[in-house]
């Protein structure tokens, strides 16, 4: 079946919401990619690899950093800008690389698309596909609070204002999925298991990154924002991340990260 190639830093839990979705679906995704750090060596393209001697001499491949990489010279071809106009990753590609589709849901999505056995994952009618699209881009809100605190602990430059930003921005995410979870019974739409379960299960295993930061908080007097606290508040949804995360789809994947976060 036709597949889809990634190019990612590496473990990275929102390109899981596309191989999750690709053991659902029997669709083929192709990874590469390494620890952020490493990506700074790296040629950015279709054909991605590790930087070469000639390839740093090439000043046309010469981009700045922007977002995760700030400060960083990066290598990137002409063709993988066009195919990506934002110049970031994850960035996925069709498998003769000439379409380029970023951002995690929208890889996730085309993921769906190209699998035949995935009904109901994606909705059933334009209707169900919708109320899944509405909690996909409900996500984004969530999604760039997170990024934004995630990274300014990895730099150590976190702020009270970062933190509190970063834990109302759960706080809505996670009311709106304890209520879905609550109406809808065993998943967040339509009675069963569909992307918008896959984005949530990913984007709160990301967000559980600051677990190991805990010294860039206790500087401020602050503790991890996912907390007992969390799971008193909003037990429908924690009970139900951790349903997800031993489904045979999502364990391959969310197993290994989480154990790597304690």
């Amino acid at each position: 079946m036709a597949g889809i190639r990634i190019f990612s830093y590496l473990p990275n839990p929102r390109i899981f919401k596309s191989t999750i979705a690709a053991r659902l679906c029997g669709v083929n995704v192709e990874l590469v990619g390494a620890k952020p750090p490493e990506l700074r060596e790296w040629l950015w393209d279709f054909a991605a690899r590790p930087l070469e001697a000639k390839d740093k001499q090439d000043e046309s491949l010469a981009r700045k950093g922007r977002t995760g990489f700030v400060g960083t010279v990066l290598y990137k071809t002409d063709a993988f800008i066009e195919a990506h106009p934002f110049g970031t990753v994850p960035a996925a590609f069709s498998p003769d690389g000439r379409v380029g589709i970023f951002e995690s849901n929208s890889i996730m999505r085309a993921v769906a698309r190209l699998g035949k056995n995935c009904t109901g994952l994606y909705g059933e009618d334009p209707y169900s596909t919708s109320r899944v699209d509405s909690f996909l881009d409900a996500s984004l809100g969530f999604a760039r609070d997170s990024q934004i605190y995630l990274l300014a602990l990895a730099n150590d430059t976190v702020t009270k204002e970062i933190y509190e930003r970063a834990k109302n921005a759960l706080a809505v995410y996670l009311a709106a999925v304890n209520n879905a979870v609550s109406v809808d019974g065993a998943f967040i739409t339509n009675g069963r298991l569909t992307l918008a379960d896959i984005c949530f299960c990913c984007e709160y295993a990301l967000f559980m990154r600051e677990r190991k930061r805990k010294k860039s908080l206790s500087a401020l007097q602050l503790s991890p924002i996912v907390s007992l606290d969390i799971e008193t508040e909003f037990p429908s949804a924690i009970t139900h991340f951790r349903r997800l995360c031993e489904h045979e789809a999502f364990s391959p994947d969310l197993g290994p990260f989480l154990r790597e976060q304690t």
